[in-house]
Parts: C-alpha cells; structure tokens; sequence
C-alpha cells in the first residue's frame, strides 16, 4: 500500500532529514513549510498521514485538527511538539490529534507512529472499498440465457484465478460492469479496482497518468505523482477501449505487466506492484493486429482468458429482468415510485433491436420514469424510435 506523509515544519532542515527516512522506509514524502501550504495539498487530496510542527510562520500548527474535520477520510495528524507542549498535544489528542512526537524526534519513535497511521488509513481505504463493492453488487444482472449463463460462470472462475482477462464486445453490453463483477468475486475484493478509459486520455498523458511521474520530469511537474498502476498496487486494473492505447505505450505496459515493475517518466527507481489486469475493447483486435495498430504480444498477454459479452438483440429473453432491475435501481436513485410496464410497452421493448445495448435500454427506461406520472411504464412514456 502506497502511503503519503506529508511533513509540515518551517525548518527545511528538519523537513529533509524526517523525509529522507521515511523515503527510505518507502514511504512517499511531501513538505509544507506553511499551514497554508498544507491546506493546499490537503485540499488536492495529497498527504494520507501528517507530521505537523506546532508553531509555523503563518499560524498556530494544531488548527489544522479544525480545517480537517469535515474531510470524508480525515488524515491522521502527528504533532510534533516541543519542551512544555505536553499539554497542549494532550489537549489537541482530545481534538482528533493522532498521537504526538517530543523534539528532538527519535526515528524509531517516528516510525512506530506513522506505522500506526498508517492501519488506519489502510482500515479506512478497505471500508471504502467494501462499500464500493457493494454497491456494485446490485449492477449486474446475469439473465436467463444460455450465452450469458456461460461467460458468468467463466468469470467466476476466471476470477478466482486473479488471471489477465480481455473482455470484448459492443458498446454498452457492460464491459466495465463485468469487470466490477470478476473484481468483487475475486481474491482481490477489497483492495482497489481502478479503471482507466484509454480512449478518453490524450495520448501525450497517457503514459504519466498509467506510471507515474517524478518532479521535474516534465514542465509543469512540479512534484512526484504515482501512476494509476501503482494506485491499483494489490487489486485490479482495468484498461477500457485498450485499442486506442499508442503502440509505444503498449510496449511498455507489457513489460510492466510481464516485469510486474516499471519506472515512473523521468525516474530511475523501480516500482514493483502485484496487479490484475483485465482490459476491454468494442473492436476487432486481430484485425487490429494484422494491420499493425496492435501489438500481438500484448493481446496474447492480455488473453489469458477472454470473455465475449453478446449484444442485447442476441439475448432478448433477459430484458424484462434487466427492466426490473433498471426500474428498481432507477426509482430508488429519483425518488419515484413506478412499480409496473404495460404488456404493449414491454413488447416493443422486446421488439428492438437495441444498437445502444444495456445502455440504450438503461437512458429508455429513464426516459419512461421521467415522463411517467402514474405506476406504470406505458408506451407513450417510451422514446419514438422504439415505439414505431
């Protein structure tokens, strides 16, 4: 687990020498000489842990308990007091402080402490992921045929395995859907599931968001930022529309994945991490292949198992389920209460033919509940072009 302290002392010297230990005992460092400098990363999301100097050029250290109060996933906050401080760092305990650290800091000290934070970010992270996954567990809906039956059970197994999947299909037969599902019913469940749309990150960031970056790597890079791989570190990557990934940076996410390592741009350290990869696309890979827009290696490596999703005109006996379902899940997030279609609407829904896929049928049905005034979906409440 990657872990941030972020070390908030106005003497640069005491800010360099707690940094290089924590670097060596791997942690991520950053340093505020200020409180508003620490608010600023704070408020970025920057600093899973805090060290935190009591009296600072710009203010009283231990304000910072109040301006982190009302964060979902406060951090926990370290002082760092002086001689004579002792009651106010009780007194601060009392106000959410962590623990606290008498000057001159004794590093065998320091590192048990922040161990201690640490377990409860790493606590606070797996609660967040629990009830992530949770919520996930309603958004799948297997149905009743035969094709789906199959490549579910092929998941499971899949799954459990923590193998690389390739996922294939059109848009919007849940590509991304199942890739929750093989995640929730995996050994890697409550670590994270981090899903990287390939096709919506320009191509000159797209390497810096996967791997990371060290300050200066770039201009504008102003400070070390882990890639996305690395955030997924011990769960699961997800690489959607992995067709539209340049050839360079396919080569180097194939190494990273056969290496189970890679360097963030600009830096010379290795960053090993334990990741499953599960990638999906909407087009024809080996043609892709044959063509050259696709490196063949990284298919192969990707296809240890490959899952195909089928278009929803090719399982029609699941829509009234997926309409149950969509009615359910869509009441519950408007505040409404339409409990029953009419036979006539269900049939044209069951008539189209669906080029949108589970998506196309998920904005219909929305569509219905917003113009539905009564209990029931009817066939004015449906779009037009599925109605004729």
């Amino acid at each position: 687990m990657s872990i941030t302290v972020l070390i908030v002392d106005d003497e640069e010297n005491a800010r360099n020498n707690i940094g290089e230990f924590l670097s060596g005992k791997g942690y991520e460092v950053l340093g505020a000489g200020t409180l508003d400098e620490a608010r600023n990363f704070l408020q970025r999301g920057d600093g899973d842990v805090v060290l935190l100097d009591v009296q600072l050029p710009d203010g009283y250290g231990p304000n910072l308990l109040y301006d982190t109060a009302h964060m979902p996933f406060r951090p926990p906050i370290i002082l760092i007091t002086a001689y004579g401080d002792i009651e106010m760092a009780v007194d601060a305990m009392k106000n959410g402080a962590h623990d606290f650290l008498s000057k001159p800091i004794e590093f065998s000290q320091l590192e048990k402490s922040i161990q201690r934070a640490c377990e409860i970010v790493s606590m606070r992270r797996e609660l967040a992921h629990l009830r992530e996954a949770e919520q996930r567990k309603t958004k799948f809906i297997v149905g009743k045929s035969k094709t789906m039956q199959a490549v579910v059970n092929q998941a499971h197994r899949a799954a459990e395995a923590s193998v690389s999947i390739l996922i294939t299909g059109e848009t919007g037969t849940g590509k991304e859907v199942l890739a929750h599902f093989i995640h929730q019913n995996g050994p890697r469940a409550s670590k994270p599931f981090i899903a990287v749309n390939c096709a919506a990150i320009q191509n000159t960031v797209l390497e810096s968001e996967l791997f990371g970056y060290e300050a200066g790597a770039f201009t504008g890079a102003e400070r070390r930022k882990p890639g996305l791989m690395e955030v997924a570190d011990e769960g699961v990557l997800f690489l959607d529309e992995i067709s539209s990934m340049p050839m360079d940076i396919q080569a180097k996410l194939l190494r990273a994945i056969e290496e189970k390592a890679f360097r963030r741009v600009g830096g010379t350290k290795l960053i090993h991490v334990d990741v499953q990869a599960l990638a999906a696309s909407n087009r024809d890979l080996p043609k892709m292949i044959a063509d050259g827009q696709f490196r063949e290696d990284l298919y192969y490596r990707l296809k240890v198992v490959d899952l195909h999703l089928p278009a929803l005109r090719d399982r029609k006996a699941d829509i009234p389920e997926l309409v149950g379902f969509l009615v359910r899940h869509i009441n519950s997030r408007l505040g409404m209460n339409v409990t029953n279609i009419s036979p006539r609407a269900m049939q044209a829904l069951m008539n189209y033919d669906w080029p949108g896929n589970i998506r196309e049928l998920s904005n219909a049905i929305e569509r219905a509940l917003l113009f539905c005034d009564e209990d029931t979906i009817d066939l004015p409440h449906l779009p037009l072009d599925i109605v004729q």
